[in-house]
């Protein structure tokens, strides 16, 4: 049990990974690293096709990995 958790453990970090590289980035320009990224703050806009996608991806990711993290803690306790 053990070693299964783990390896699925493996995998899914090696797909945040692969997650987290294929996300578009968002540029950022001088202005707003003086300014504080205000315009980040108020110019909000909600994440449409392949951003959206990739971004509920990560998160499904992240929750696995801590659901993984904690059997594996169980498991290696018990």
């Amino acid at each position: 049990m053990y070693n299964t958790i783990l390896t699925l453990l493996l995998i899914v970090c090696v797909l945040i990974v692969i997650a987290v590289l294929m996300q578009p980035s968002k540029q950022q320009d001088a202005l707003s690293a003086l300014s504080g990224g205000a315009q980040d703050l108020f110019g909000k806009q909600k994440a449409r096709g392949f951003e959206a996608f990739m971004q509920k991806v990560t998160i499904v990711l992240g929750v696995l990995f801590f659901v993984f993290s904690l059997a594996l803690a169980y498991v290696s306790s018990h």
